[in-house]
């Protein structure tokens, strides 16, 4: 893969991609951490079949992801067989899709997520996790949940290939993870209404806030060695702007010196710049949040994700196993 981006990866968004992959390497050669953001939908798009061999390698030493991505990935594990694609996506009409809604099918673009088979099959497993933090009267991260259920569940039950699932490869590792907004995902929506019911107390489940306030020693703990650690985002949105925003909440509103700066950035999105938007913020516009510094290293990569970041991750991993292949890329 690395010969291949380096004989044909030029310019514009190919060039990007081939210069962030340089720095990447660079990164990590120095000692460097790399954070990941996911949103959108990655992880019934399968970006785990590349982003789960990098988990493992140690490419990858944190997560930012969205309720959706966690809960996916464990969907795609466990009701894999059950999925159906969509290949007309585009050509489908309103009743087209009120008959996938009929057959209890929950369309994502062009595949789409078994009801009976990921949601209640799940929710069999983890509400009696749920249950026992009630009864011990228990506080714990959203994805602390999905660590322990993912782990414990029997080998048995996997219809997905394990290999590809992130999830599982970041519980195995005990990857330093948030999740900020989880209340917009499936399960967080399947919490609410035990809450409702008064059935759980929402105490059980450590908020946003509790969050930010155990990674701003997370951040600190991981940025420690000289390189410090980068930002590799996949999308815009919460999962991205939630942790960006530690390092100058970290100086301005905890007043603490000798903060670094996120020390490689680099978004793969589809959201073209525009007024307002964050997804479509350049990356200079971090520098006056003092997010980013000038010298960062920054780059964007207008494109599909599901097509460009498992050709980063594959050369990522071909580096791993042939270090000075990267001067293919200079």
């Amino acid at each position: 893969m690395i010969e291949f981006i380096a004989k044909n990866y030029k310019n514009f968004n190919a060039r990007a991609t081939r210069d962030a992959t340089r720095a990447y390497m660079d990164h990590i050669d120095a000692g460097g951490k790399m954070f990941w953001t996911l949103a959108g939908a990655m992880s019934s798009a399968q970006l785990g079949i590349s982003l789960a061999p990098a988990i493992r390698r140690g490419l990858i030493h944190g997560l930012s992801v969205t309720g959706a991505n966690l809960e996916e990935s464990l969907f795609r594990l466990v009701a894999h067989h059950e999925y159906k694609d969509f290949p007309d996506y585009r050509y489908l009409s309103k009743q087209d899709d009120a008959e996938i809604l009929a057959k209890n099918m929950r369309r994502v673009t062009d595949t789409s997520i078994p009801e009976d088979e990921a949601f209640r099959r799940v929710e069999a497993i983890l509400l009696p996790l749920w249950q026992a933090a009630a009864q011990s009267q228990t506080k714990r991260f959203w994805h602390e949940y999905f660590y322990e259920l993912i782990l414990a569940l029997p080998k048995s039950s996997f219809e997905g290939d394990p290999a590809s699932c992130w999830l599982l490869a970041a519980a195995e590792m005990n990857l330093p993870m948030v999740v900020p907004g989880y209340e917009d995902s499936t399960f967080g929506n399947i919490f609410a209404s035990y809450v409702k019911q008064k059935n759980l107390p929402a105490s059980i489940a450590a908020s946003g806030i509790e969050y930010m306030v155990w990674f701003y020693d997370c951040y600190q703990k991981m940025s420690r060695e000289p390189q410090g650690i980068g930002f590799f985002q996949i999308g815009g949105g919460i999962a991205g702007d939630f942790p960006i925003c530690v390092v100058p909440s970290l100086k301005h509103d905890l007043g603490l010196e000798g903060v670094k700066p996120w020390s490689y950035f680099c978004q793969i999105s589809d959201s073209t710049t525009s007024y307002g938007s964050y997804s479509g913020a350049t990356p200079n516009e971090k520098i006056t949040w003092d997010k980013l510094r000038p010298e960062t290293p920054m780059y964007v990569i207008e494109s599909d994700a599901t097509i460009v970041a498992p050709i980063i991750l594959a050369a990522l991993l071909e580096y791993k196993d042939n270090p000075s292949a990267k001067n293919l890329l200079s």
